[in-house]
């Protein structure tokens, strides 16, 4: 476990107090970090998975962006709304905030995502490229002031250009400015800008887009293009530390405290993370989900893979005891009481094989005990969207295990009569094959809420993914109640 001091980059740099900013008394001075030094101080089991469970919600969430498609502003929003809840990180200047204790959680969970996401190219690449987007927004949304001090805190290498060679090359460096409509904005521009040199190796995507100009090996780049260089950068040194990461690894093997832990966040990508579900808000559920009702709203509310035990349960009055662990879990997160469950599922198995005697001798109960009403007496959490994937069986996640023909049979079965179209198809399983599942059922969401006002991009509420089968539920019923609400207030206005 890291140990030692509590301190990183401790010493201020030389702009701070040009910009009225007094980082002397922060352990991390600057908002931005490129995670050069890991974490040197103590950490509980609780922190060390709590900090990196916070972070992977925000990572995954920008994955879930690059998947939708969505734009650059888009996902910054999101991110942004996500940053706020999860892992918010104020800037230097901002007051009545533990400004330091925010940046170590940023700063543990960065590391401890590290040892989860080196143990293979593809988990290496994916964060990287989460990461590093994550960097590019808080660089994009910094104070001006800040970043400048953050900047002139690190050497990147770059050689300012000197006034004299600047007007040697006056009519080259201007043609960066080419996107300005008038030659006058091109000239005040490049009046008013500083120019730098570095290797044209570090600068590909500037040379792609033509704006700098080359010579003898070097490119001289415009001020406003320097956070191309930075975030080049940020990700060399981050593939680095990678690397070395996953050398040391196998040094951790023996640990049989972080081992689970990190292999299931190494999860995290394919389902994002999910809160906790234990049950619905009495605000939510009205008086309660009857045993008679869950028939019609597994019709209307349910995600696929509910809805996919819940039919199989109702054509062969059974279910494996997964099936029935899986879905009586989510039943009773929706809101359906004990009493209301032995009810549902006694109907259910009645209606095959079963008889009453053998349904209260073999499985009522495994019902109370799942509500902890027997054994341990525990509170079993309903299954998540990633357990649901790891659970490699016929009650786990459709759109990872279906095959494509029989997903796109069973989603148009399920989903036709709430707006899903053959058209709609395509996209969806795209997701499947680029193995964004949690993108896929959202995507489903939203086209069958549409008639709830839900648009493409806004997933289960502000921007979020799927990453619970209750949180798709919950979301559905909470749509349908807010537009018969509205419905019959229109009807007593008019």
């Amino acid at each position: 476990m890291w140990k030692a001091r509590n301190q990183q980059a401790s010493t201020s740099t030389s702009g701070d107090s040009k910009f009225g900013i007094s980082h002397s008394d922060l352990v991390y001075p600057h908002r931005l970090n490129f995670y050069d030094t890991p974490p040197l101080f103590d950490v509980t089991l609780e922190e060390f998975e709590g900090c990196a469970l916070d972070r992977l919600r925000i990572l995954a969430e920008i994955e879930s962006s690059a998947a939708r498609n969505r734009s650059w502003e888009e996902t910054k929003a999101v991110t942004a709304s996500q940053c706020l809840k999860y892992l918010p990180l104020n800037a230097t200047s901002a007051e009545k905030v533990d400004r330091d204790s925010e940046r170590r959680k940023d700063h543990l969970g960065h590391f401890v995502l590290r040892l989860a996401f080196c143990r293979s190219e593809e988990l290496r690449r994916r964060f990287v490229k989460a990461e590093s987007t994550l960097f590019k927004i808080r660089y994009d949304t910094d104070d001006s002031k800040e970043r400048k001090n953050f900047l002139n805190s690190r050497d990147f290498r770059w050689i300012a250009v000197e006034d004299s060679e600047k007007g040697m090359y006056k009519e080259q460096l201007k043609a960066a400015y080419q996107g300005l409509k008038s030659e006058s904005d091109r000239q005040a521009a490049f009046a008013t800008d500083t120019f730098y040199k570095v290797k044209w190796t570090r600068v590909p995507d500037l040379i792609e887009r033509r704006k700098v100009f080359l010579k003898g090996g070097w490119a001289y780049v415009p001020g406003r293009e320097l956070a191309s260089i930075v975030f080049q950068e940020f990700e060399v040194q981050l593939n680095k530390a990678l690397n070395i990461t996953a050398k040391s690894l196998p040094r951790l093997d023996e640990d049989t405290r972080l081992v689970p832990i990190l292999n299931n966040l190494s999860q995290g990508f394919l389902a994002g993370v999910a809160s906790d579900w234990n049950g619905m808000s009495s605000e939510s559920t009205g008086d309660g989900i009857k045993a008679e009702a869950i028939d019609d709203m597994s019709k209307n509310h349910f995600p696929l893979c509910m809805r996919v035990i819940h039919s199989n349960l109702m054509k062969d009055h059974h279910l494996k005891h997964f099936g029935r662990l899986n879905y009586g879990l989510f039943l009773k997160a929706l809101g359906v009481t004990i009493e209301e469950a032995i009810i549902f599922w006694r109907k259910s198995f009645l209606g095959g094989k079963v008889t009453e005697d053998r349904f209260n001798k073999e499985y009522k109960y495994n019902i109370r005990h799942s509500y902890g009403l027997e054994g341990k007496r525990a509170n079993y959490p309903a299954k998540t969207c990633m357990q649901l994937l790891q659970g490699n069986d016929e009650y786990g996640c459709p759109y990872r295990y279906f095959t494509p023909d029989n997903l796109q049979t069973t989603l148009l079965t399920a989903y036709a009569p709430l707006g899903l179209k053959s058209t709609d198809l395509p996209e969806i399983m795209h997701t499947k094959k680029t193995e964004h599942f949690h993108v896929g059922c959202t995507r489903v969401f939203e086209i069958t809420h549409g008639h709830c006002g839900v648009k493409k991009g806004e997933g289960v509420g502000d921007g979020e993914s799927v990453t619970h089968p209750n949180q798709y539920a919950a979301r559905s019923i909470e749509l349908e109640k807010s537009k018969v609400v509205k419905s019959e207030a229109m009807d007593v206005d008019s």
